[in-house]
């Protein structure tokens, strides 16, 4: 992800998104549920880990940790947690073959252009062992936008989604879906699933 002024916002609201991360003390079910699906002390990618919120309970959990954020605000944060490897990258940086138990991409995929997708997808799945899983969260929607503000965002409907993961071999399940309220203050539809092979 290399749009200027999302980057911006997080360096900026680093702080105040570790807050907001702070009051969702209890790990998401998808969390939970994708972490039972790995091997014992297994290593994960955090992709676009923000503050590290979820990296630190898969710390804690036991697992080896990777994460990496665009942002070098968000990267300062997340390196104050003890036993992270924690680095400033693009989701163009991966580069890994057959390193990651899984891959937590959770709401980070949703600011790269549509038109990257398939291409940042293809280098998760290689990044992925055979048996690996990767937990996907994007925003739910068609096109592309800012939010107040300023953040750029890609839209995708699960059937979308599906199609791009089987174009590359993967399958989907534990698809969920809501709505909640994020940084700029709107509530927004959403959804996560897992993909494997």
């Amino acid at each position: 992800m290399t749009d200027d002024k999302t980057l911006g916002v997080y360096d900026e609201k680093a702080g105040d998104y570790a807050r907001l991360m702070d009051h969702e003390a209890i790990p998401p079910t998808a969390l939970n549920k994708f972490l039972s699906a790995l091997p014992e002390r297994g290593t994960v990618l955090d992709l676009g880990c923000g503050p590290g919120s979820w990296a630190r309970y898969m710390v804690k959990a036991g697992f080896r940790v990777d994460a990496i954020d665009a942002s070098a605000g968000m990267v300062r944060k997340a390196s104050a947690i003890e036993g992270l490897n924690v680095w400033q990258a693009d989701f163009s940086d991966i580069q890994a073959v057959a390193k990651y138990d899984g891959i937590w991409a959770n709401f980070s995929l949703l600011h790269a252009r549509r038109a990257e997708m398939p291409a940042h997808l293809a280098r998760l799945k290689t990044a992925l062992r055979s048996d690996g899983r990767l937990h996907l969260g994007l925003k739910e929607g068609t096109g592309e936008a800012r939010d107040s503000l300023g953040r750029f965002y890609t839209y995708y409907t699960v059937a979308e989604i599906r199609d791009l993961l089987a174009q590359i071999g993967l399958s989907v399940s534990d698809l969920r879906t809501g709505a909640d309220k994020g940084l700029d203050g709107t509530v927004a539809a959403w959804f996560t699933l897992t993909a494997h092979g």
